[in-house]
């Protein structure tokens, strides 16, 4: 019984790997590796203009949005550099409940979009399937003000992407697997934002 729960394992871990491999080499061809720089120098003129990052996704997404947010206000790679200014939309369960309660699920996003974003920054959306209506109302909100929007989605052509400034879609497949593709690629994004960084200022040039 066990060696044949041992052998099924290994071919579902062997069928995981050869499925992410195939992903990988899709989810980052010429046409993402365009949208990976520019969502680095969007971000990076963001900062040069005294902007900041707000980013929002549901589930393992919120994860993301948290995980991109350390990265940018800690740090990535550079210890020297100073804090970015980053903040994700989907930690205060105080706000997140009581605006979904009051307002909507929907609202949740776009809600906080309305108090905290202006002209200057950017709304990183994360939405492995695009459609989400709560990424897609905060991602309205954010264009209405006049900020710039980069989504990170699976399928190219969907909802969200069609809001965007900015999209990487890293191509169908398990859900599972597009968020390993977007971790991935903003931590690319982390990178080649530390590695600009790096060359000015002690890591920083930003108007205060």
């Amino acid at each position: 019984m066990a060696q044949t729960r041992s052998n099924q394992f290994g071919s579902r871990i062997a069928r995981s790997v050869s499925q992410h491999r195939a992903m990988l080499e899709r989810a980052f061809g010429p046409e993402q590796c365009r949208a990976i720089i520019a969502a680095a120098e969007a971000i990076l003129n963001v900062f040069a203009n005294g902007g900041r990052v707000l980013v929002c996704g549901n589930g393992g997404s919120a994860a993301d949005a948290q995980h991109i947010a350390a990265e940018l206000v800690g740090r990535f790679a550079i210890a020297s550099r100073s804090p970015l200014p980053a903040m994700a939309l989907t930690v205060d369960s105080s706000v997140l409940t009581s605006i979904a309660n009051d307002m909507g699920f929907e609202q949740v996003f776009s809600r906080q979009v309305e108090a905290y974003v202006k002209d200057r920054d950017i709304l990183w959306a994360i939405s492995t399937s695009g459609c989400s209506p709560n990424i897609l109302a905060a991602a309205n909100t954010a264009k209405a003000i006049g900020a710039k929007v980069l989504a990170f989605v699976g399928q190219e052509d969907c909802p969200l992407g069609q809001i965007s400034d900015i999209c990487l879609a890293t191509g169908p497949g398990p859900t599972c697997h597009i968020q390993e593709m977007h971790q991935i690629a903003y931590h690319i994004v982390c990178d080649l934002i530390d590695s600009s960084l790096a060359e000015t200022d002690n890591g920083l040039a930003m108007k205060r």
